[in-house]
């Protein structure tokens, strides 16, 4: 499908369902989504950022831009150790997929090879894309693919992940992240829970794409899941601005330790439901990642700082976010996150 992203770069295996499906304001998909209509099913509008948003975003991209070409540049040499120069990148659209262009660019600076990269759609409680994994097996040997996404939150899609690819053999269903907060994967470039820039915008640094959407009235069976593409926000695409500046900052001789896995992250999950008496855990958006995301296109109740964390740079956004947004930030303690995001019940909205 259009997109801004290089042709090079990637291989989007999607549907292109521009003018198809007319986006919805928050407040009316999310109380859809409350009421029953599955996410997939819907396309959000996008967060138009505010001139101060922007330049908190731009300041990060500088500050914080290092810590995540350092965990590009971990993860990446990981993949390497256990794959091989032949391993084929399969990002999950739309947030993975910047992050799979950035490990495919380590990977041919720093070993010459130039690795396949695909991204493919999976959906909470839908699952994978099946006839986008068939594309590339039919092209690729089962064993050489290796799945990517940005981060882990409380761990949901890696769990969607695992429980979709059983079903395919000699297909891996290790998931590779520049962050796990989660502790559910060594594939990382680290465990702490580091302020990804891409996290902070919407289609504006994935390449104009909207989140992927699957309904049968539009998406086939033989069809891919379907994306949007934004042309008209193309003056305001900053995808290769984020690309470029993190590949500008790969280091190609870090060392690292082995990793020691710690709590698993829906340990903050429990404590945080219990704490505010949540019954669904799917309104507890743990992680910089995740709570930027509520923010950006949930309807939020509450924004969870950990204490630590109360002045921190690199929560700017999260606090410009709150106040555009009117949104009560409230500081507590918190394990593997510095931050955690809620999303308003249904009968608030």
């Amino acid at each position: 499908m259009e997109s801004s992203f290089l042709g090079d770069d990637v291989i989007l295996l999607l549907k292109d369902i521009t003018g198809l499906v007319e986006p919805l304001p928050t407040k009316e998909r999310e109380k859809r989504i409350q009421g029953g209509t599955h996410y997939s099913e819907m396309l959000p509008l996008e967060y138009r950022p505010t001139d101060d948003y922007i330049r908190i975003y731009e300041r990060a991209l500088k500050v914080f831009g290092q810590d995540t070409a350092d965990a590009t540049a971990i993860v990446s040499d990981k993949i390497v150790r256990q794959k091989g120069k032949g391993v084929v990148i399969v990002s999950l659209a739309r947030a993975g997929t910047p992050i799979g262009i950035l490990i495919r660019r380590y990977i041919r600076k720093k070993y010459g090879y130039e690795c396949p990269h695909y991204s493919v759609s999976i959906i909470r409680d839908r699952g994978i894309d099946r006839n986008a994994i068939n594309y590339i097996l039919q092209r690729h040997s089962a064993d050489s693919l290796q799945f990517v996404d940005g981060w882990t939150g409380k761990g949901v899609i890696y769990r969607e992940l695992r429980k979709e690819i059983a079903s395919f053999d000699r297909v891996s269903d290790n998931l590779a992240v520049l962050a796990d907060p989660a502790y559910l994967t060594d594939l990382c470039g680290t465990h702490k829970d580091i302020m990804i820039p891409s996290s902070c915008l919407n289609c504006t640094v994935c390449g104009l794409i909207s989140r992927t959407f699957l309904r049968k009235d539009i998406i086939g069976d033989k069809d891919f899941h379907g994306a949007a593409f934004y042309k008209e926000l193309l003056p305001e695409d900053r995808t290769y601005e984020f690309i470029d500046c993190i590949t500008d900052k790969f280091r190609f001789d870090l060392q690292y330790e082995a990793d020691c896995m710690g709590e698993v992250g829906m340990k903050d999950v429990k404590i945080i439901s219990d704490m505010y008496g949540i019954d669904n855990i799917n309104f507890i958006k743990p992680g910089i990642g995740e709570t930027t995301r509520v923010l950006l296109r949930r309807v939020p109740w509450k924004i969870i700082i950990d204490e630590k964390y109360r002045t921190s740079p690199e929560l700017e956004h999260i606090r410009q976010l709150a106040r555009e947004k009117n949104v009560e930030v409230e500081y507590s303690a918190l394990n593997n996150y510095k931050c955690c995001g809620i999303i308003k019940q249904l009968s608030d909205v």
